[in-house]
C-alpha cells in the first residue's frame, strides 16, 4: 500500500528496451508497458523528472558472470547482445529530451552512472521503480536506492521477470523491506496529493 508520495519524487523505469523485451515474461508485456506508459504520462503532468534506464552489460561483472554460465547460456547471452538496437528503449515508452537517460553496465543504475547525482541536482528525495526484471534491473537499483535513503515505491504492475517465482519472491520478500508496493492508479492518484 501507497501511504505517500515524497513532493520531490523520480520515475525510474529500468531496461524498457528491445534486446530485453524479446525474452518471454511472466506478465504479457504489453500490459506492463500500458501501465509504464501511464505513469510517464502522469509524472510529465506532475512535472517531475522521469528516468529512463536501459543496460548494456559490461565490465568485470559480465566477464565473470560469461565465464560461469554454460555453453548454452553463453551461446544465448551473445545472440542477445548481438540483437540490432539491442539498448534502444522500445516505442512504447515514450521519451522526451528532458529525460534523465542512463545506461547501466550492472543490474543496478545507480552503480558507476550519474544517477544518484542527476536525482539530488534536482533535489529528489523519492522513487517511483518499474521496469524488467523485477528480480534483477528493478532489485538492484531499488536496494541501492535504500542504501542512499530514497523513499521507493514500487508500481507492482508495470514490473515483471522472466520467472514468475523470481518476480513473486521480489514483492513478496524483498520489495516490502525497501518500500512500499502499489498499482499504478494508486500511485497516480496518490501524486496528486503528495506533500
Amino acid at each position: 500500500m501507497i501511504t505517500e508520495i515524497d513532493k520531490n519524487t523520480a520515475l525510474i523505469l529500468i531496461d524498457f528496451q528491445k534486446g530485453v523485451l524479446q525474452r518471454e515474461t511472466a506478465h504479457p508485456m504489453k500490459e506492463v508497458l500500458t501501465k509504464a506508459a501511464a505513469l510517464i504520462e502522469a509524472f510529465r503532468k506532475a512535472k517531475l523528472p522521469i528516468v529512463i534506464v536501459n543496460v548494456i552489460p559490461n565490465g568485470s561483472n559480465f566477464k565473470t558472470r560469461k565465464e560461469g554460465m554454460t555453453a548454452q547460456m553463453n551461446a544465448a547471452m551473445s545472440a542477445l547482445l548481438s540483437t540490432p538496437g539491442f539498448a534502444d528503449i522500445v516505442e512504447d515508452i515514450k521519451t522526451h529530451p528532458d529525460d534523465i537517460f542512463i545506461t547501466k553496465g550492472t543490474w543496478n543504475a545507480f552503480y558507476n552512472t550519474r544517477l544518484h547525482e542527476e536525482l539530488q541536482k534536482r533535489k529528489v528525495t523519492g522513487i517511483v521503480l518499474g521496469g524488467v526484471a523485477t528480480s534483477i534491473g528493478v532489485e538492484g537499483t531499488a536496494r541501492a536506492a535504500s542504501e542512499l535513503s530514497y523513499n521507493i515505491s514500487f508500481a507492482t504492475d508495470a514490473v515483471t521477470d522472466m520467472k514468475m517465482e523470481a518476480h513473486q519472491n521480489s514483492l513478496a520478500n524483498i520489495y516490502p523491506r525497501l518500500g512500499e508496493l502499489g498499482t499504478t492508479t494508486e500511485l497516480i492518484d496518490k501524486l496528486a496529493t503528495r506533500k
